[in-house]
């Protein structure tokens, strides 16, 4: 990142990497899509309760790491690109990993938007933003291929510039659309572009598809090295599983909780321990 990159992303919490793919690199991409059309998932509506955002179900490309070669390869590219790397680097620092993803979207016109979400609430230091000794960090970044143009208020990643700084609750307005007082932005991008932006720490989403040529971004969450939010996290978390089965053995409901392994986007699936009126440990969220 150069010094007027380094600005820009600490101020607004966004990035647009600029022709980042050749044009016969973005034809080469869009050509495969078109080709495995038949293999487009259609899911509900992630407008949730927005009128602003309403529309259809977000249609997603699965797979694309595990297409057949060579149709794998100018996805598999994307993972450890210079344009990624070098940023990434100053990001999130050296050590950053693929969480989660890709997720390859797919919208038509009429796709509904996202509602706003992530803004850091509540407080997670895995994804928070954060500057000290002259360096920035983030725990998650989210890297976003474009295939084709976004253009001005026609849709696509949508964010509150800055709210990876906002010291207070997002409004429920702002949240959904209904009531945003101005403060959401639609980023505009072109076909080769690359937008980063600060996965969960800023408050981002997506506004409803209205160009009649789709919308195809390929969004890779990646994470420090340090941070675990999702994908196999889940899966070793287990005691039995990030421990010798025999170390955990006959252990108290307590105890067993204090053994889950790293799995920092939990959602309350793990056993979370308080302490009762008569001083004992209990498991607090049994339900």
């Amino acid at each position: 990142m150069n010094t007027k990159e380094r600005y820009f992303w600490d101020l607004n919490g966004y990035l647009v990497a600029k022709g980042v793919m050749s044009k016969e690199e973005i034809a080469e991409a869009n050509e495969i899509v078109d080709r495995y059309s038949d293999r487009i998932e259609v899911g509900g509506s992630t407008a949730r309760d927005s009128k602003a955002y309403a529309g259809t179900g977000r249609p997603m490309l699965p797979g694309i790491l595990e297409f057949p070669e060579p149709d794998c390869n100018p996805f598999r590219n994307m993972l450890a690109h210079p344009a990624v790397v070098s940023r990434l680097r100053a990001m999130c620092e050296p050590g950053f990993r693929l969480d989660h993803g890709p997720m390859f979207i797919v919208s038509v016109k009429g796709t509904a938007g996202h509602t706003m979400h992530g803004n850091g609430e509540p407080h997670r230091p895995h994804i928070a933003y954060g500057h000290q000794n002259g360096k920035p960090y983030v725990g998650g970044v989210t890297v976003a291929w474009q295939l084709n143009d976004c253009k001005a208020d026609m849709g696509g990643f949508a964010c509150v510039p800055a709210s990876h700084k906002s010291n207070y609750k997002m409004p429920a307005g702002v949240k959904t659309g209904d009531g945003d007082m101005g403060v959401t932005m639609q980023i505009v991008a072109e076909a080769g572009d690359v937008v980063f932006f600060m996965d969960s720490a800023q408050s981002h989403g997506a506004w409803p598809w209205k160009l009649d040529t789709g919308r195809r971004s390929i969004l890779f969450k990646y994470a420090s090295r340090t941070s675990s939010r999702s994908g196999a996290a889940k899966g070793i978390a287990e005691p039995e599983s990030y421990w010798d089965s025999d170390v955990v053995e006959d252990m108290t409901a307590e105890q067993r909780a204090i053994m889950f392994g790293p799995y920092s986007n939990h959602r309350g699936e793990i056993p979370l321990l308080g302490v009762n009126e008569d001083g004992l440990v209990h498991v607090d969220n049994k339900a």
